[in-house]
């Protein structure tokens, strides 16, 4: 069984975080530019054993899709040709942004790298991994 890797989408940038390998912890592990992401994860899956992606989904509060849906749907598709392997799902993002945000002044981060969007979207996508992996376990 692999390691659960978790990404928050954006169309700039992208979180990415990763479980360790006995599904426990979700760590953040990197901020990719978006244009890169599917080269990136090419070279990370080459190194790394990785059984589940889960790609947070964009939801607006009434349980539409978001706009960046129209973004995540065709990425999770090209992602399942790819990597037949592995398991790609999805998970409700709502709120990581502002979970985030709070995460990061409840820990005393300094102004200024509260202000880092790439600080953001890594504890974003580590927030989707973490509630990903506690739905599971129930």
């Amino acid at each position: 069984m692999g390691r659960i890797l978790a990404i928050d989408y954006g169309t700039r940038r992208t979180g990415i975080a990763v479980s360790d390998p006995l599904r426990i912890i979700a760590g953040g592990l990197e901020t990719v530019d978006t244009k890169g992401l599917e080269r990136w994860l090419a070279r990370y899956f080459a190194d790394n054993d990785v059984s589940t992606i889960v790609l947070g989904k964009p939801t607006q509060m009434n349980g539409a899709p978001s706009e960046t849906w129209r973004f995540v749907e065709p990425l999770a598709a090209r992602l399942r040709r790819a990597y037949p392997d592995k398991e790609v799902v999805f998970y409700d993002e709502r709120f990581t942004s502002v979970i985030a945000h709070r995460t990061m002044l409840d820990s005393g981060i300094g102004k200024m790298a509260r202000r880092d969007r790439a600080l953001v979207d890594k504890i974003s996508a580590t927030i989707i991994l973490q509630g990903y992996m506690e739905s599971i376990k129930k």
